[in-house]
């Protein structure tokens, strides 16, 4: 069934009885030509598998219930302001793919292009973010550097002379926003389904079966499923499944809280971040404030946090808007982020032939979901990288190319 305002109109009228659901449950088949681990960037994967490549006999596992994981545990934030080569153009290819996203899966996702703002507050602050948007430009993505007259008509209700960090201007990415992070996964599973893709929810990987130094299959929670080819995207489980294959991978698993505020009148108008501390906030279409700060310091796979952050990601929010004093917190949810060594994903393949390998994706898992799928279905189909991932590889650590957005080096904990 095709999504319209006929259609809608049409089942209204019959009592919203008609509608098909919007995807299948299969039990699995015997074997797939490709299986997918992950039902977040792997529902992004299937779905151009299917579309771009004809490769549809695939099927997608997912340990819980579709959009479990962290598909569905994030602030639902997209953005292309990146500065280094190797990031800047993958995370642009996934905006380009998110402005058109709802039209080519037919499912509205809420992609809210609102405007992405990060607010500097020294000399030096201010140089990097200059050079942060000179980069952006210089690919093709939309930045304006904002000094503090014009940041604060835009946004008054910041604390601009606070003592210690006064604002003093900011960065701003027109063409970021948000989007609906359940509609994301719900609306690649209905178009992957569509396209014949088995999309196989309360299964959990198990082992991974290998003869002859190839992969086989996988037991799972649902039996052996054999396969041609074998996907890992599973976010911040990717070491435990990689090492069910031998491998060994430069991650760590680390918990990224999230919270929403109780239902506002409309207060925030765009994205902000605070540069003097980790703290990114937005308003949701119900009123909500949703943000959130730095990971938990210590490795876990609990998809729950602590206190501690709880007090920190407070804190940072009051530093930029001390109004918020005044606001109640609603409820908070956990991630498990797979935090590489030098903060930038891999997409690449593996010592094994027919495994691939899709993690690391750090904060940025997302608002690369689209272009996180697009280049890896290109990789699985072809056995090449996409040309705006070939940066990506595995055994850049090795090789000394390491991709260090941040420029902290090899501490996961602090991308």
């Amino acid at each position: 069934m095709r999504y319209s305002a006929l259609s809608i109109f049409l089942n209204g009228l019959r009592g919203n009885k008609s509608w098909a659901p919007a995807w299948r449950d299969p039990a699995p088949k015997p074997h797939y030509d490709v299986v997918i681990v992950g039902g977040g960037h792997g529902l992004a994967t299937a779905y151009y598998l299917a579309k771009e490549f004809g490769i549809t006999n695939v099927a997608v596992l997912e340990k819980g219930y579709l959009g479990s994981g962290n598909i569905g545990r994030n602030t639902t934030i997209i953005r292309s302001n990146y500065l280094l080569a190797g990031n800047n153009p993958f995370y642009e290819l996934s905006m380009k793919l998110w402005e058109g996203l709802e039209q080519d899966f037919n499912f509205n996702a809420m992609v809210s292009q609102r405007g992405v703002l990060n607010l500097f507050h020294s000399d030096a602050q201010r140089d990097a973010y200059t050079r942060r948007g000179n980069a952006m430009r210089l690919h093709g993505v939309d930045a304006e550097l904002l000094d503090r007259q014009a940041v604060r008509r835009k946004l008054p209700f910041l604390d601009f002379d606070n003592a210690r960090f006064p604002i003093m201007g900011g960065l701003f990415h027109p063409r970021g926003g948000t989007v609906r992070h359940d509609a994301v996964a719900w609306g690649y599973a209905r178009g992957a389904d569509s396209r014949g893709v088995d999309i196989i929810t309360q299964c959990e990987v198990t082992g991974i079966r290998r003869e002859n130094g190839q992969v086989t299959g996988v037991e799972t929670s649902r039996g052996f499923i054999g396969c041609g080819k074998l996907a890992l995207a599973a976010a911040g489980n990717s070491t435990v499944v990689a090492d069910m294959a031998g491998l060994r991978l430069p991650i760590e698993s680390h918990v990224l809280q999230a919270f929403v505020s109780e239902g506002l009148k409309p207060f925030i108008d765009n994205v902000v971040t605070f540069g003097a501390g980790h703290f990114y906030v937005s308003q949701s279409d119900k009123g909500g404030l949703v943000f959130g700060g730095d990971i938990d310091g210590y490795n876990s796979y609990a998809q729950r946090g602590n206190l501690a952050t709880v007090e920190h990601v407070a804190e940072a929010g009051l530093a930029m808007i001390p109004s918020l004093s005044r606001v109640r917190f609603l409820r908070s949810w956990g991630g498990v982020m797979d935090m590489s060594m030098d903060g930038s994903p891999i997409i690449d393949r593996t010592h094994i032939d027919n495994l691939y390998l899709n993690a690391g994706w750090c904060y940025g898992g997302f608002k690369a979901t689209p272009a996180s799928g697009f280049c890896y279905a290109h990789l699985i189909a072809r056995n090449t990288p996409h040309q705006t991932a070939r940066a990506l590889r595995l055994d850049r650590f090795a090789r000394g190319y390491p991709i260090d957005e941040k420029g902290v080096g090899a501490q996961p904990n602090l991308h």
